[in-house]
């Protein structure tokens, strides 16, 4: 065989997600965008602060080309790390170096070096909690390891503490936490996370292991209602954080973040130079040098996290009055809504036929709901609402 199968798998089919987003792209050609209700993808409307632009411009014209244009340090212009290191520990109180820090392509690659540096035998097993984003399942067995599910806790969406502590073995390399959380727009309160460390303390003991916390962070600051959302590195020293400005900075499409392998860490030197190596492996030379570089002024600053509170304000609203049940999100901008029957692939696809696009989160290892991402046009959620009385009448007369 000349081809790997399992890569072939990977490429020649798309995610549920990506599926449903052409087909949105399809339909809006046959009856106009204007009458397609896509609430499919993660692709943040909210326009990237003034000041991104601003900056980028600045540095094409302050900068020669080879400095804009040329490689970084492997792992991140100094400069760069240094600032952000400066900015999170006035933020959070932490004690970050530039030494902390390794640049990437992204959250997505971020998680994947963290599995990859730490995988060291097929048996290896990292435990994710339900819901989860579906490419954990990739990356995982990407990096050669198993991807354990926690059942979801379907009340406040935190963690069934009974439920994770049953699956950590032995084998357990690391447990991977999004907060807040896609697809539930859950955030984990400060009482979980230390809950959670406690487990993961007591486990460490139990089987003389090291297990990894692994933060997936991309939604941090979209938080609502002045929730805190906990820095995990100040509760568990075997943490590992992996961050994006995909969307704080409204930025998906340039691939630019970090991983954080805290001094704290088992091991940290040798940890952040796994980590390294794992860059190297994958060929990832360097995270993209004028976004480096843009980063330096910009850290802190975020896209209107106002407009996507009012959205989900909007949508909530307008979905519970019709009489669907929904967990009203505290962070991101995923919106959680119970399916009209059991099967919520079958719901889906009704919906489709009100070209309402919305995505099952059977695959997101949370059986009976759906995801409704309302990072779009308010408009859009407005014009909705008549196509979502429709659906919910047809299952209303099926009764």
């Amino acid at each position: 065989m000349m081809i790997s199968e399992k890569m072939y798998e990977l490429g020649s089919k798309r995610s549920a997600i990506r599926e449903l987003f052409e087909f949105g792209k399809k339909r809006a050609a046959e009856i106009g965008a204007e009458n397609v209700y896509d609430f499919s993808l993660g692709n943040p409307t909210v326009p990237a602060p003034a000041i991104v632009n601003e900056t980028l411009k600045e540095i094409m014209d302050t900068h020669d080309s080879i400095s804009v244009h040329g490689y970084t340090s492997a792992q991140g212009d100094f400069e760069t790390r240094d600032a952000i290191a400066v900015y999170l520990n006035k933020t959070y109180a932490t004690t970050f170096t530039a030494d902390n820090f390794y640049m990437t392509m992204g959250a997505a690659a971020s998680l994947s070096l963290c599995f990859r540096a730490l995988t060291t035998s097929e048996e290896d097993e990292f435990i994710t909690i339900a819901p989860f984003f579906p490419e954990y399942k990739v990356f995982v067995e990407g990096a050669g390891a198993k991807l354990v599910i926690v059942p979801a806790e379907t009340t406040s969406f935190q963690i069934d503490f009974a439920a994770l502590e049953e699956r950590i073995t032995a084998h357990t390399k690391g447990i991977i936490i999004n907060s807040p959380n896609n697809p539930s727009g859950a955030v984990y309160s400060a009482q979980t996370i230390e809950k959670l460390a406690a487990l993961l303390e007591k486990k460490q003991q139990e089987y003389g292991t090291q297990i990894f916390l692994i933060t997936d962070e991309p939604y941090r600051e979209i938080a609502y209602d002045g929730i805190e959302v906990p820095y995990v590195t100040k509760y568990y020293a075997n943490t590992l954080v992996c961050y994006s400005y995909s969307k704080s900075l409204s930025l998906p499409g340039e691939r630019i973040g970090f991983v954080i392998v805290p001094d704290e860490a088992y091991e940290s030197k040798r940890l952040y130079a796994a980590i390294c190596g794992a860059g190297r492996a994958l060929g990832y030379v360097c995270a993209p040098s004028i976004f480096q570089k843009m980063l330096v002024k910009c850290v802190g600053q975020t896209g209107d996290i106002d407009a996507y509170k009012k959205n989900r304000d909007l949508l909530y609203n307008g979905l519970t009055e019709l009489g669907y049940t929904c967990f009203k999100p505290q962070g991101a901008f995923y919106m959680f809504v119970k399916a009209l029957e059991d099967d919520a692939d079958a719901f889906c696809e009704k919906a489709k036929e009100e070209d309402i696009l919305i995505v099952s989160a059977t695959g997101f290892g949370c059986p009976g709901y759906a995801r409704v991402s309302y990072c779009v046009d308010y408009d859009m959620i407005e014009r909705s609402f008549a196509a979502f009385k429709r659906l919910k009448e047809k299952y209303d007369d099926m009764q």
